[in-house]
């Protein structure tokens, strides 16, 4: 039998160098058995699950990494060979003037000289015309009635201001001065200007 590591001795025999370390730990080590301890059990299970096949993918790639590298397709073979020009061959360029001449003389007659069935071509059916004409005229008539409704409420809103300045022009004008007398020159201006608009009116 192999001897053993005693505490005292402090060296290790060949038995304790190849025992079992214990793995990795998750959660607390004492937990009591039930939900926890089941719930940390699946973790480390998954995690271990996932190392494995994180491993495997890993040796696959390493595997299959030399075989899948795909040759450049846009490296050139040869870097002397001369670049291709993209220009026609004169002989294809003399066939391609020779087939558009024509057609632009064509071109040129039929714009002169209206084809007969445009002449007598019906203008196209537009269906609902009149509903359509009836709907842009009352859409006319709400926007101009909205309109009006604006305006009016832009003046009644500006009346109401004006009549709240002169309202507390006047209760600062009336309010007495040093020894209680009305300050007059305030309300004189207040007053004044009332009188002008009421003679623009």
């Amino acid at each position: 039998m192999a001897p053993v590591q005693s505490i005292k001795d402090g060296k290790a025999t060949p038995e304790s160098s190849n025992r079992f370390k214990g793995g990795f730990k998750v959660g607390p080590g004492n937990l009591p058995d039930g939900t926890h301890l089941r719930k940390v059990q699946k973790i480390k299970k998954d995690l271990i699950q996932k190392a494995k096949i994180k491993r495997s993918y890993a040796k696959l790639k390493e595997r299959e990494l030399p075989t899948t590298t795909a040759p450049n397709v846009y490296a050139r073979a040869d870097p002397d060979a001369p670049v291709p020009n993209l220009t026609p061959h004169p002989a294809m360029q003399a066939r391609l003037d020779v087939l558009e001449e024509p057609a632009g003389q064509n071109n040129l007659e039929s714009q002169e000289q209206p084809s007969v069935n445009a002449r007598h071509r019906k203008p196209k059916p537009v269906p609902f015309q009149k509903e359509a004409r009836e709907a842009q005229e009352r859409k006319e008539q709400a926007e101009e009635r909205r309109k009006a409704i604006e305006e009016g409420n832009r003046q009644r809103r500006e009346k109401n201001e004006e009549r709240e300045r002169f309202r507390r022009a006047m209760a600062k004008a009336r309010t007495g001065g040093r020894n209680g007398q009305r300050k007059l020159g305030r309300e004189s201006q207040v007053l004044l200007e009332k009188v002008k608009k009421m003679v623009a009116d």
